[in-house]
């Protein structure tokens, strides 16, 4: 497949617009920076490592790219697979091998293998991030995402908390990035078919049985009822009134006025 060289007629101006909004308000990038992008087969993946090989070239900053992907220890098919893709879009990219995947499984009978597997990704990546003098690490993340992890830290771990667009780590050495944060997957899936990606499927045998996979079923009823509520929910992250939350009064401080509760 020939590399894709024309991005302007690809990039829909109001997907440009979020992800500059996002970019802009978390900072995102520099110049000079040396960006990883964790590249897992799947089309949100694939689509920003494209989207930020695009505004490399349109940026008036000055910013390298490497695309890393993790073999997990699932098969070699789908590594193959995400290299041709890389290639086909012109990103240079480095391939890892793990048997990351069949350890987590392995772990405690297979019950939290998801926490296992993530856990061991995530601090691979900072290491490849480390050898390679990588000060940034980009991931796919989008809206539906950071929604979902909300409901996740809810719901199982009884935490407000969620992925943020931009994370600082180890004393600001090293930055996680989200530009595809103010995105919707529809968004996403629809650049991507104009890009003529094809993702990879996620080989693991839990991808569907998840926690997550759950959250996202019972938010995709919520939203099959009012379209308006993914909206509402991810602006109210922005949106915390901590006064009203179950947090330890000072006692020093004397008694709160709650008149104007909502």
């Amino acid at each position: 497949m020939p590399v894709i060289k024309e991005f302007v007629s690809l990039l829909p101006r109001n997907i440009n617009r979020a992800v500059g909004q996002a970019m802009h308000t978390y900072n995102m990038l520099a110049d000079g920076d040396r960006i990883m992008v964790a590249v897992s087969g799947g089309i949100d993946s694939l689509v920003l490592a494209w989207l930020l090989d695009h505004w490399r070239k349109k940026a008036p900053i000055d910013y390298t790219l490497l695309a890393v992907h993790l073999n997990m220890g699932f098969d070699a098919d789908g590594q193959q697979l995400v290299e041709k893709q890389l290639c086909r879009l012109g990103v240079p990219c480095l391939i890892k091998q793990t048997s990351y995947g069949r350890e987590a499984l392995a772990a405690e009978d297979g019950k939290s293998g998801c926490f296992h597997c993530a856990r061991k990704r995530r601090n691979r990546l900072f290491e490849l991030a480390g050898e390679h003098d990588c000060n940034k690490i980009a991931f796919g993340h989008h809206q539906e995402d950071i929604i979902e992890t909300f409901f996740l830290n809810l719901l199982y771990s009884g935490n407000l908390s969620t992925m943020v667009p931009r994370q600082n780590l180890f004393g600001g050495k090293l930055a996680i990035i989200r530009p595809l944060a103010f995105l919707g997957k529809k968004q996403i899936q629809s650049l991507g078919e104009r890009l003529g990606i094809d993702p990879v499927k996620n080989p693991c045998p839990l991808a569907e049985s998840s926690k997550r996979s759950t959250v996202r079923s019972l938010l995709t009823q919520l939203y099959m009822q009012d379209e308006t509520m993914k909206a509402s929910i991810f602006a109210a992250l922005a949106n915390v009134r901590t006064e009203y939350l179950l947090t330890p009064l000072d006692k020093d401080a004397g008694p709160q006025n709650h008149a104007n509760h909502p």
